[in-house]
């Protein structure tokens, strides 16, 4: 796969979820605009719980690799990208993390 064709499947990916996300989830925020309850609607069976799990286990992994990468590569604006992580989610943080990654160490492999 070349450089261009990664960068238009992660960031439709990225566009994809963030589709898929905002037609889920932001309507029945706007009916009852309980975030915190929202968030915990994410564990309300043991399949939930795992989904939502393994999506929080990676978000904290991302965030460490920025934290990471940000000390040893001198890579900034990384917080933007676990902000992402957050709303909308790791799939939209990841790709522009990689979008990011990829702009600041140019042609350098790391």
């Amino acid at each position: 796969m070349n450089e261009k064709t990664f960068k238009a499947a992660i960031i439709a990916a990225a566009g994809v979820f963030t589709a898929l996300f905002a037609m889920w989830c932001i309507p029945p925020l706007i009916a009852d605009p309980d975030v915190v309850g929202a968030f915990a609607a994410g564990f309300v069976n043991p399949y939930a719980s795992g989904y939502a799990a393994d999506t929080l286990a990676c978000w904290v992994i991302l965030t460490a690799w920025i934290v990471y990468e940000r000390q040893t590569l001198g890579l900034r604006h990384g917080w933007v990208c676990a902000v992402l992580g957050i709303v909308p989610g790791v799939a939209v943080g990841f790709a522009f993390y990689l979008l990011l990654r990829m702009r600041q160490l140019g042609g350098r492999a790391a």
